[in-house]
C-alpha cells in the first residue's frame, strides 16, 4: 500500500490535514435537514426593504474546496426561499465552480458565496481555466453587479492559521471580499454584536441595539481586514468579552487593534459587495433579524437598496 500524501491546509480549524486518496472526494451534501428548513421558513422576512429595479437573478455558489460547513445547503435554501417569498430575486443554486464563466454570468445580477472555502474556483488540471474563472468573478462585480458572501466566503485563497503566518494567495480577491480568515472562536461562543452604523438600512432591523449571538465567530488577519477598505455595519463588542475568551485567540495571530468586524459593505469598481461573518450554525438561519440583515445585504449587492458604503475610517 502506498503511503498517503499529507497536505497542510489552512482551514477554519486553524490548520487542517487532508489525506490525498486515489478515490475522488466525497460529493458535498446538498440537502438541508427538514427541521432546519421548517425553522428557517418560519423566520423568513415578510417583505424586502427595497423594490427591485427589475427582475433580479441570483446565483448561489456552494462549492467548498476546504472545510465543508453543514449549513451550506440550508443557507442556499434560505436564499431561494427568501427570494421567492419577497419577490426580491429568483435563485439558481450550484455546487459547481464551472458556472463561473464570463458568458454564463451575463444572465445574473448577483452572486452569493455560500461558505465557499479554500481555492473554490480552482480546476486542479487546468490553470488557464482557473484564471478565467477568477477573472470572470472580478469582472462581474467590477462591471457593476454584486457579490454577497456569508461566513466562510472569507476563508478562501489564503494561508494562515495556528503557527502559519497569514498571507493572501489572491490579493485582489482578498481585498475585494474585505479580509481573510485567521482564527475562529468555536460554536457556541457567546458574542455581543455591536451595531457600528445604526443609520444604515442594512442594520435597521437591529434598532441600534447590541445583541448576543452564539456561533462560530471569525477573526481576520490584521493585514487583511481594515476599516480603510470596508464600511463596517456590525462588529464584535470586544470590550464585553471576558479575558478568558479573549485568550482563546492565539497570541501570534491576535489583532492588536481589538477591531473584529462581522458584517460590512464596500464598492468594488462599479459594483458592490456585502459580507456577513456569522452563519456557521443552522440556528442562525432561524433568527429573523439575521435573515432581514442578509436580505438587505443581498439587495444592496444587487443595487436595489442604497446605503452609505464609504470606508468607515475617515
Amino acid at each position: 500500500m502506498h503511503t498517503a500524501i499529507r497536505v497542510l491546509l489552512a482551514s477554519t480549524l486553524g490548520i487542517g490535514i487532508l489525506t490525498a486518496q486515489t478515490a475522488p472526494p466525497k460529493p458535498q451534501n446538498q440537502t438541508p435537514k427538514p427541521e432546519d428548513v421548517a425553522a428557517m421558513m418560519a423566520a423568513l422576512p415578510d417583505k424586502a426593504p427595497a423594490k427591485p429595479a427589475h427582475p433580479r437573478k441570483l446565483l448561489v455558489l456552494c462549492k467548498a474546496q476546504g472545510f465543508v460547513h453543514s449549513s451550506i445547503p440550508l443557507a442556499a435554501r434560505t436564499l431561494e426561499a427568501m427570494g421567492e417569498k419577497t419577490g426580491a430575486w429568483s435563485t439558481t443554486i450550484s455546487y459547481d465552480p464551472a458556472v463561473i464563466t464570463a458568458e454564463n454570468l451575463k444572465q445574473y445580477d448577483g452572486i452569493f458565496l455560500d461558505s465557499t472555502t479554500g481555492e473554490f474556483l480552482n480546476d486542479p488540471s487546468d490553470a488557464s481555466l482557473t484564471e478565467a474563472r477568477k477573472k470572470a468573478l472580478l469582472d462581474f462585480v467590477r462591471g457593476g453587479k454584486g457579490i454577497a458572501g456569508i461566513h466562510a466566503a472569507t476563508d478562501s485563497y489564503h494561508a494562515g492559521g495556528r503557527g502559519v503566518a497569514p498571507a493572501p494567495l489572491w490579493p485582489e480577491w482578498n481585498k475585494a471580499i474585505g479580509g481573510f480568515f485567521v482564527f475562529h472562536w468555536s460554536y457556541p461562543q457567546l458574542i455581543t454584536t455591536k451595531i457600528d452604523d445604526p443609520k444604515s438600512p442594512l442594520t435597521k432591523m437591529f434598532h441600534g441595539q447590541d445583541f448576543e449571538i452564539h456561533d462560530e465567530t471569525y477573526v481576520y488577519a490584521q493585514n487583511s481586514f481594515s476599516r480603510k477598505n470596508v464600511h463596517v455595519l456590525t462588529s464584535v463588542n470586544y470590550a464585553k468579552m471576558s479575558d478568558a475568551d479573549k485568550a482563546k485567540e492565539p497570541a501570534e495571530n491576535r489583532r492588536t487593534d481589538g477591531d473584529y468586524g462581522l458584517s460590512w459593505i464596500r464598492r468594488e469598481g462599479k459594483g458592490r459587495i456585502f459580507y456577513e461573518a456569522h452563519g456557521h450554525n443552522e440556528k442562525i438561519y432561524a433568527m429573523r433579524p439575521m435573515l432581514e440583515h442578509i436580505l438587505a445585504g443581498v439587495q444592496y449587492a444587487l443595487g436595489d437598496l442604497k446605503a452609505d458604503d464609504r470606508p468607515s475610517a475617515k
